[in-house]
């Protein structure tokens, strides 16, 4: 293979992977591939098979059938090989707390196999990384949430790993230090790490390049944001402003171009069967129940709407199929 083939080929390449326990289907069928400094999420619902995906491709657990390549390397047969490419870093932060900033630093390089040459240079940017330079002789168990993201972070790329797994990073943070966190991984993507997030943060997956939607083990949905957004939701979301939104959504959710509506913001969030039957019917079942509505506006679909809408769909055409087999 020449240089420019190989540099083509994806970092990541997915093909049928399951993965099945006892009688549980944990992983059905996934496919998927993910380009070299790209940042991929899978985005589900606790259970759906995101740790399972990327512990298979970790090599931590063999898969039941499909195939994988990390690196160009085979999850099966070539796991040592990836490890020395890959970074992890787990939902449970795998910092000991006993140890101080810097001896975790040093612990890990130790780990990672880092020749003594470089160690001080690696420990130096994760201490800057993190900025825990002021904290380098703290107790690791007296760093806040954030801290020991950061840290956990700069420990799992000591090695420097052209790919770097995350799997629920940002956990137990606060919003502030999960945007920071994301402002590193967004620095290392541009620097050609290749990164695999699995998440259930609607706010976190907008940050992806692109994500996979995975939900009871099977890939949904497969697209950038803006794409699933866009293609992925057949109802239309409208949103409405308006007074006594409590009253307005007593009138509005019993329309029958009205699939569901909730009260947002001081307003309300529809979701539409029909949009021109609701953008008809919505003004009309206000004005009859006395509310003047200063705004009613069809929208772009939000990443959480369009998860919902995938989810009940896939629900759907799962007792649909139930019941033929009856």
């Amino acid at each position: 293979m020449n240089g420019n083939a190989d540099h083509a080929a994806p970092a990541i390449e997915v093909r049928d992977l399951g993965m099945t326990f006892g009688s549980f289907r944990a992983v059905a069928g996934v496919s998927f591939g993910v380009k070299r400094g790209e940042i991929f999420g899978l985005l589900g619902p606790n259970g759906a098979g995101k740790s399972t995906t990327i512990r298979m491709l970790c090599g931590l657990l063999v898969p039941t059938s499909g195939t994988g390549r990390v690196a160009g390397l085979d999850i099966v047969r070539d796991t040592e090989s990836i490890r020395a490419r890959l970074g992890y870093m787990s939902q449970r932060f795998s910092l000991y707390d006993e140890l101080t900033v810097e001896e975790n630093i040093e612990f890990f390089s130790g780990i990672q196999g880092l020749p003594r040459a470089r160690r001080e240079t690696r420990r130096d940017w994760v201490l800057e990384m993190a900025g825990l330079r002021e904290q380098r002789q703290t107790r690791t168990a007296n760093l806040s949430g954030g801290w020991k993201q950061r840290l956990a972070l700069g420990c799992a790329v000591l090695h420097e790993p052209p790919i770097l797994f995350l799997d629920e990073p940002t956990s137990g943070v606060d919003p502030i230090s999960r945007r920071l966190f994301w402002d590193l991984i967004h620095g290392l993507a541009a620097g050609g790490v290749t990164v695999l997030v699995t998440t259930h943060h609607m706010e976190e997956a907008e940050y992806c390049d692109r994500l996979g939607v995975i939900y009871r083990g099977e890939l949904v949905a497969l697209g950038t944001p803006a794409e699933l957004k866009s293609n992925h939701m057949r109802d239309a979301v409208v949103e409405i402003t308006c007074p006594r939104p409590q009253e307005a959504l007593a009138a509005v959710e019993v329309l029958p171009s009205v699939r569901e509506a909730s009260l947002r913001g001081g307003g309300l969030h529809v979701v539409a069967r029909d949009a021109e039957a609701a953008l008809r019917g919505i003004p009309a079942a206000l004005a009859a129940a006395g509310i003047n509505a200063s705004r009613v506006e069809r929208v772009t679909p939000s990443l959480e709407d369009v998860f919902v809408s995938l989810i009940e769909a896939h629900d759907r055409a799962a007792g649909a199929r139930r019941e033929v087999e009856r």
